[in-house]
């Protein structure tokens, strides 16, 4: 017997679902525990049927959506106060925190764009809807990141070259501080926001914020150099907030990377393998894939049953096994159960062989 589960468009209600089937498959329970079972359900509603998915997944947008603008407010009026005090003074250091500043306020763009995307319904052409266009977002982020670092090394070296007085040194130290306080507050509700909600894409874009918080400390360290009298103090500090860029750059160019590869924790696989272990009438387990689309993870995993089990008997601990890593993998949203048996005789897979090695 070989049979192939996908039931990520199927119903699958835990109210009094055929998994606690007449054959015997009560997940190695006794009474008490299917009772505390049957009623962690009833007071945590959590259908996975295909329009609550869809409903998640709008609920998760617009937590991203709302976190992208209050993002944008605070950085763009931040950008605006060091962009006149630049002009003011002449600080290429602070020259190079306000592009920054602008660059990560700007990468709001495509991450709007992306999480307006992911709110569409799946359809015949794009089958697994369209969180994708997040990971093309993280890609822009990365972009800009690159740009803001080769202009700011550009100016910083340009002054290095090109010596020129900084002026209103007051008002220099009052916007670095002023651009540590709000890169922070927008790192801290990125990077929260984009763990909880499982993107990549936003937690990239907190750390780099985060960084620009620092960067705007060190105008502040510059802005004290040509208060004693050291002039290449500011274009010095730009050349090193210019390195903090870099530094960010590699660390969210190595997020957007994994997630474009269908990178996952692997301690994700280890829990789907104990949690599908743990499922009556599971013998053994094979292979497990997962990848993210969007916010959500897919799964696909292979289970040994009984080769003596009938087809519905089969399905019922496919569904089990289902509604086990569903619990048990974060943002787990639907998997494809993959029931087999232990070989003997004939090998079911023969026909395959030959396209396993191609």
């Amino acid at each position: 017997m070989h049979v192939h589960h996908d039931h990520s468009r199927q119903e699958h209600d835990h109210g009094g679902h055929g998994q606690e089937s007449d054959h015997g498959h009560d997940h190695g329970a006794g009474r008490w525990e299917k009772l505390r079972h049957r009623l962690g359900h009833m007071v945590t509603p959590h259908s996975h049927e295909a329009m609550d998915k869809v409903d998640s997944a709008l609920e998760t947008s617009r937590e991203g959506m709302r976190t992208l603008w209050l993002s944008l407010t605070i950085l763009g009026f931040t950008t605006v106060v060091q962009a006149v005090i630049v002009a003011l003074s002449g600080s290429v250091a602070l020259l190079g925190d306000t592009i920054h500043n602008a660059a990560d306020a700007l990468t709001a763009v495509p991450l709007g764009v992306a999480f307006l995307l992911g709110r569409r319904a799946a359809n015949r052409r794009y089958t697994y809807g369209y969180g994708r266009a997040e990971d093309l977002a993280g890609i822009a982020i990365v972009l800009t990141i690159a740009a803001s670092s080769a202009l700011a090394a550009y100016e910083a070296v340009d002054r290095l070259l090109n010596p020129r007085d900084v002026t209103h040194l007051w008002a220099v130290a009052i916007a670095a501080v002023a651009g540590f306080v709000g890169n922070e507050w927008v790192a801290r509700y990125r990077i929260t926001t984009g763990r909880r909600i499982g993107s990549a894409a936003l937690v990239a874009d907190g750390l780099h914020a985060r960084t620009d918080g620092f960067t705007s400390l060190a105008v502040l360290l510059g802005a004290g150099g040509v208060a004693l009298g050291w002039r290449w103090a500011d274009p010095v500090l730009g050349l090193l907030i210019t390195l903090a860029i870099l530094m960010v750059l590699k660390d969210a160019a190595r997020q957007v990377f994994r997630r474009l590869m269908d990178s996952v924790d692997p301690d994700q696989i280890d829990t789907a393998e104990h949690a599908l272990r743990d499922v009556a009438g599971v013998l053994g387990t094979g292979p497990i894939r997962m990848r993210w689309i969007g916010h959500a993870l897919r799964a696909e995993a292979d289970i040994v049953v009984d080769p003596h089990l009938t087809v519905v008997q089969a399905h019922e601990i496919a569904v089990a096994a289902e509604h086990a890593l569903i619990h048990a993998v974060p943002r787990l949203t639907a998997a494809t159960v993959h029931t087999d048996h232990l070989p003997h005789g004939t090998d079911p897979h023969a026909a395959l062989g030959h396209h396993a090695h191609a």
